[in-house]
């Protein structure tokens, strides 16, 4: 499709406004920006970057598109659902429908320690529209290690939080969260629920942010962790200015890296004959199942004994055992990604 509409027109409210202005504008769309999951946070995220004018976007996703994300997943629609398209290509189709003049790339893929660094080589800036921590434990290690600046955003519930992360001037995650929180110690999504008006806020608060990395102004960029609640009204932020300034994160002021090295993510296997794999987290969780349990019984048919937990989740139709050291088993599959992405919605991490 060519453009048949003047970047003067296009841009021309964003151009008047001071903050940004023509300089502003010209630097925004020579840019080049990075979204790891195009999910509900990163559907916004995706499309107001776009309109904005984000000369370049690489939107990187390994999930389909399902009839439960439309509350809440902007960019999609029910022909995705029933074309049962990857998200990041059912995107990436929308967003050239909205703006025809920039590149954009969509990988339909697992993003992990082995396949990262080669999509942060050309870009100025990392946005996370993920739904695990173990990835953005791994987003922080990489943008430490290649100088990338990323903006972290997570909601479940009503609320949700969000911070910037310029290496080199800003704390980084670890610098407020040393590690992970252990599977099944934190709500989901696909546990507690979520409202759309959360995913709204957050998302435009790391959609702004990135304008700002963008447009050539990382100066404006507050040295908070915001956090709001939109049920309940509240919105506040935390001072992390002192943070990376004592020089003892293990990431920003040690230089450790051990989800971009490998050596601290889970991993998973391909059970021979048995239509499942495993997924398996580092270390031992000492789940409590009990409590596990009574998280997951919206979600399905819940069993559990003093060893295990299994439940027969009803979206998508496979069935999740879980151990007590964290470990689970996810039957009905044979992608290892699609156990990922099932580990992540029901146990976090």
């Amino acid at each position: 499709m060519t453009d048949t509409i003047s970047p003067l027109d296009r841009y021309s409210r964003q151009v008047r406004f001071v903050g940004i202005g023509a300089q502003g504008q010209a630097a925004i769309s020579r840019s080049r920006a990075l979204l790891c999951g195009c999910g509900a946070l990163g559907t916004v995220i995706a499309e107001t970057l776009v309109r904005a004018g984000v000369g370049f976007l690489r939107i990187i996703d390994r999930d389909f598109v399902e009839t439960s994300n439309l509350q809440r997943q902007v960019l999609f629609d029910e022909t995705d659902v029933a074309e049962q398209l990857p998200k990041a290509e059912a995107a990436a189709r929308k967003l050239r429908l909205i703006n025809s003049t920039i590149e954009i790339e969509a990988i339909v893929a697992d993003v992990n320690h082995r396949n990262l660094r080669g999509w942060l080589s050309d870009v100025d800036v990392i946005l996370d529209g993920t739904d695990n921590f173990e990835t953005r434990f791994l987003l922080n290690d990489a943008s430490l290690e290649t100088g990338v600046p990323w903006i972290y955003g997570g909601c479940t519930g009503s609320h949700g939080q969000s911070m910037t992360i310029i290496p080199g001037e800003t704390a980084c995650l670890r610098c407020i969260m040393e590690a992970p929180p252990p599977a099944g110690a934190t709500e989901t999504c696909d546990t507690a629920g979520v409202i759309a008006p959360a995913i709204q806020v957050v998302a435009s608060l790391q959609s702004v942010a990135a304008m700002k990395l963008l447009s050539g102004q990382r100066q404006l960029i507050a040295r908070v962790l915001t956090i709001v609640d939109v049920w309940e009204g509240t919105f506040r932020t935390m001072k992390l200015d002192g943070l990376r300034e004592r020089g003892d994160c293990p990431a920003c002021g040690k230089g450790e890296r051990r989800w971009l090295t490998g050596s601290d993510v889970s991993t998973t296997a391909v059970l021979c004959g048995r239509n499942s794999v495993q997924v398996s987290p580092p270390g031992n969780a000492g789940l409590d199942l009990a409590r596990l349990a009574e998280s997951l019984q919206s979600v399905g048919t819940v069993t559990r004994n003093p060893f295990l937990l299994r439940v027969q989740l009803r979206e998508p139709a496979l069935q999740l055992t879980v151990f007590r050291d964290g470990r689970a088993i996810v039957q009905g599959t044979e992608d290892p990604a699609v156990a990922r992405t099932v580990y992540s919605r029901y146990l976090g991490g």
